[in-house]
């Protein structure tokens, strides 16, 4: 494969990766729930401590757009232990662009090929774009790396981390044994010594709380996004051991691999993302 051009470069690749798509067209049964990080009166209820791979996400994004890439991009590694792909996709691109960290571009391509583990549009072209750019030596070192990055960080070792929380959290919140009734209300502080309130049934959809409906509506926001206008040729079904989406052949998960470290989290992230 070889590349022809591409106009994504730069902060605009950066933010369009952290910028998903529309979502999906709603099925006549039952509309999709909106992303969560749209809505500021959810985040400030409590429910980013309860998605951690929201929560890193949004501090990264925060920690970027002021110029702390160092954090970010501890912060984009703290989400990817959770499996979430857009930081995944971060990591990728800082690494090839240095920064925030020193360039790894065969490391980089490894982190990329991570994010389009799921086959999600934008991840795949991205990755095929570092693949062309990559040269013979480079690319037998991001297959090499790569066994370790998907060890850690791949969805065999990422999902069970989320899914242990999201099933803790859940079990805590008040309302999860009555079925999450919308006569339930959740009360948010506001300004002046008001409150907010959200209807229990928006706050405790399923799909936020259960970790195949969650994972079944992070598909729906990603699969089909498009991160920038980029032209490498016809994207080719490459296959590895079983995996259509990846050049890493199968590695066994490291579901006890330490929790990467990151500076303490901020909370009040949410009016502070770029690229919004």
């Amino acid at each position: 494969m070889h590349t022809r051009h591409w106009k994504a470069a730069g902060l605009l690749l950066v933010t369009s990766l952290l910028a998903p798509a529309a979502f999906a067209a709603d099925t006549p049964t039952r509309k999709p729930p909106p992303d969560p990080t749209e809505d500021a009166l959810m985040m400030s209820a409590g429910f980013l401590s309860s998605h951690p791979d929201l929560r890193f996400r949004l501090n990264g994004q925060k920690r970027f757009s002021e110029g702390n890439y160092a954090d970010a991009f501890d912060f984009f590694q703290r989400a990817a232990w959770y499996g979430d792909k857009p930081s995944q996709g971060m990591v990728a691109e800082m690494l090839w662009t240095a920064k925030g960290v020193a360039q790894d571009r065969p490391r980089a391509y490894a982190w990329m090929d991570l994010a389009a583990e799921r086959g999600y549009d934008g991840f795949v072209t991205h990755r095929e774009r570092y693949w062309a750019a990559l040269d013979e030596a480079e690319r037998a070192r991001a297959i090499e790396v790569g066994r370790e990055v998907y060890a850690k960080y791949g969805d065999a070792a990422s999902e069970p981390r989320l899914e242990a929380v999201l099933r803790r959290e859940r079990a805590k919140q008040t309302g999860s044994r009555t079925g999450f009734s919308s006569t339930l209300k959740i009360y948010v502080p506001g300004p002046g010594g008001t409150y907010d309130q959200i209807d229990g049934s928006k706050y405790y959809d399923e799909r936020y709380w259960d970790p195949k409906q969650y994972r079944a509506l992070q598909d729906s926001i990603w699969a089909r996004s498009y991160t920038g206008r980029v032209d490498v040729g016809p994207v080719q079904q490459i296959g590895a051991d079983g995996n259509p989406n990846s050049r890493v052949p199968a590695t066994a998960p490291q579901t006890d691999a330490p929790e990467p470290r990151s500076p303490e989290p901020d909370d009040t992230v949410l009016g502070d993302k770029p690229g919004r």
